[in-house]
């Protein structure tokens, strides 16, 4: 059956999987959120289908993406990195994924939930965005990114912290006619 999507979800059978199961459905697991969070760091200046067919390769890579065992990655773990094929290979990306963790975890520390303090900003609820072209950042995705570098957080400027947004549900930005928008 062929359904009414967004218009940049194509053709590409993973990314269609990946719009129909996954993007803009609420995430509320902290682990996931954080996950989410630095796949879209890799994305910066890239497609996200470029980072979805690599998703896996960096779930290995980063094992599960486990913020207290990506936090204690050491030089030797860039190195390892920066030679895998199966993942975006950025020095500045890999070594930002660390220190991320490191953040992450310093939130824990202080009893901030990741997933308390994402969804805060939303009220709890997904925003419903309003008809019209979708922004590449909003002055609330501006906002959060600057809560997140001030808890020591990189890469997360305004424009990847709001596709982390979109992606995870935080804001519905399917498009008026797709068969998503109501979920």
């Amino acid at each position: 059956m062929n359904k009414p999507r967004c218009s940049w979800v194509g053709t590409d059978p993973l990314y269609i999987e990946y719009h129909d199961t996954e993007w803009g459905v609420p995430e509320r697991d902290s682990r996931a959120l954080w996950e989410c969070l630095m796949l879209e760091g890799f994305q910066a200046g890239l497609s996200w289908i470029t980072v979805l067919r690599r998703r896996e390769g960096f779930r290995a890579a980063f094992q599960g993406f486990v913020p207290e065992v990506v936090a204690a990655f050491t030089p030797a773990d860039v190195d390892r990195l920066m030679q895998d094929a199966g993942i975006i290979r950025a020095r500045a990306k890999i070594e930002a994924t660390i220190g991320n963790a490191r953040a992450y975890l310093a939130m824990r520390d202080k009893g901030e939930d990741f997933s308390a303090f994402a969804w805060n900003f939303v009220g709890g609820v997904p925003l419903q965005r309003a008809d019209g072209p979708v922004p590449g950042s909003t002055p609330l995705s501006l906002e959060i990114s600057k809560a997140l570098k001030a808890r020591g957080f990189k890469f997360v400027g305004a424009t990847i912290t709001y596709a982390w947004m979109q992606a995870t549900g935080m804001v519905n930005d399917h498009a008026p006619e797709c068969f998503c928008r109501a979920g």
